[in-house]
């Protein structure tokens, strides 16, 4: 029975609506400038007021099974990785799998935050190496971090857009596919990203909303320091326990958090073979949106190619870190 599981198709969708630098950075109190020097984004996408998460989330889906030449109906699995559910309860996966048709699918939610993607990529491997049965999974990331962020925080409004971006994984031939991951939790950090109400420490509230509770916060300078501290030793350990040489590393695609980060980034990791593929200039950090929606722009573009290796790497929230290794 074949249990190599890899990517059959990708999808992705960005909304309509694009933002550029002068529309945040009033209210934040900077200039565009600022913002571009600071984060090196320069537009990003915002939702439309009847788009949710699911909205987003659902058209991705399309485009992954359209490309995998599937039908709904031939997925097991639904997962959604998000910070921004449609609502506390149902799973935003639930509502996806109704719109999507994926009447023979269980559907959860994965919240690791902007690692949530590789998370639920992770996840949705071993459900099919379990399951045996040569099916497939549909695994999406996607966030509506407009409806959450303070507009004039100047350290989270002027860097996330919204998006979603979904794979279809499935059997492939041996050589290829989804081989390796690495998750690793960090929650003594959990107070560097957090939305502090609206859950069972702190219901919702009028006082909570009225001191802003609800909005996103981010300690955005020891984010920094975390991901560079963490992520490349992390990646060195994936490589030695896999045996894979850093050379053999093709494509490198890490969350799409902030464009001055990533080339930090970059100068901290040993992979001199690797393109680092970056949208964050013109979409924003879009969560856990941002690697699917990033590989989705490599894999359709023909700039992935076959048996290629592809480094995922993302960090968030919790404090969370998630790697994954794939070949075309």
């Amino acid at each position: 029975m074949n249990h190599v599981i890899g990517v059959l198709g990708t999808g992705s969708y960005v909304p309509e609506r694009i933002v550029p630098n002068a529309e945040v950075a009033a209210p934040a109190g900077v200039d565009a400038a600022w913002i571009e020097h600071r984060t090196g984004i320069r537009l990003r996408r915002r939702a439309a007021a009847d788009q949710a998460t699911s909205d987003l989330a659902a058209s991705a889906a399309r485009r992954a099974l359209a490309a995998a030449g599937l039908d709904a109906s031939d997925i097991s699995l639904v997962v959604v990785a998000t910070s921004t559910p449609d609502q506390p309860q149902p799973a935003t996966a639930s509502f996806v799998q109704d719109r999507i048709g994926a009447v023979q699918a269980a559907a959860v939610d994965v919240n690791a935050v902007c690692s949530g993607f590789v998370y639920a990529l992770a996840l949705a491997r071993g459900h099919l190496v379990a399951e045996g049965s040569g099916g497939a999974a549909l695994v999406i990331g996607a966030d509506v971090y407009s409806r959450i962020l303070d507009p004039e925080d100047r350290r989270t409004a002027v860097l996330f857009g919204d998006g979603a971006g979904a794979v279809v994984l499935g059997p492939v031939a041996s050589g290829r596919g989804l081989y390796a991951a690495k998750l690793r939790g960090f929650g003594g950090h959990h107070d560097l990203i957090r939305v502090e109400a609206g859950g069972s420490r702190l219901p919702a509230s009028e006082r909570t909303v009225r001191d802003g509770r609800h909005h996103f916060r981010m300690e955005g300078r020891a984010v920094r320091e975390f991901v560079a501290d963490v992520v490349p030793k992390l990646v060195n350990e994936l490589l030695a326990e896999h045996a894979v040489p850093a050379e053999s590393i093709r494509h490198f695609i890490p969350h799409q958090a902030n464009g001055v980060m990533l080339g930090e980034l970059s100068g901290l990791l040993s992979l001199p073979s690797a393109t680092t593929h970056v949208n964050v200039d013109r979409l924003g950090n879009t969560g856990a949106a941002s690697i699917p929606v990033a590989l989705d722009e490599a894999w359709r573009g023909q700039r992935i190619g076959p048996g290629e290796t592809v480094l995922l790497a993302a960090f968030g929230g919790g404090m969370n870190s998630a790697l994954a290794l794939l070949q075309r």
